[in-house]
């Protein structure tokens, strides 16, 4: 029997760090590995010249190179610690269908995603990354506060 996988949808920014220690606590118990994932969000609405497409590309790699170093390695790191078998993905697009279409290609038993507490009138209108997940994940998705 293969060991189950949970996807966290990790910001990087989880100062209390509640939604990474919750997702290991969680893996640990149901022996279950983890998949990192933070994603780059960008708009592809944006009409660019030649030039800007080419600064975009080289300041795109930039920041997935600081995202793995910044977020990425140092949360499985801290799974690895643990006692888990953790790996991590950084993508760039759409955060929710990321997720989403991840957790389908991992065969993700869960998906844990923080709550971002944001009240804000574009959060209510243009919907959240928990609501989206929660409405369109393949699997149970668990929105940690």
């Amino acid at each position: 029997m293969s060991q189950e996988v949970f996807v966290v949808a990790y910001e990087g920014d989880d100062d209390s760090g509640s939604l990474l220690e919750y997702a290991i606590e969680r893996a640990k118990k149901e022996d279950a590995a983890l998949h990192i994932v933070h994603v780059l969000e960008w708009s592809p609405y944006s009409f660019l010249t030649p030039e800007e497409v080419e600064e975009r590309h080289s300041r795109r790699k930039e920041e997935l190179a600081r995202a793995k170093a910044v977020i990425i390695d140092p949360a499985v790191v801290k799974a690895s610690d643990a006692g888990l078998s953790a790996t991590g993905d950084i993508r760039y697009g759409q955060v929710v269908e990321l997720i989403a279409e991840i957790a389908r290609q991992k065969s993700a038993a869960m998906i844990f995603v923080g709550r971002s507490g944001s009240n804000s009138i574009s959060a209510r209108v243009f919907g959240s990354v928990p609501l989206g997940l929660a409405q369109i994940a393949p699997v149970p998705t668990v929105i940690v506060p």
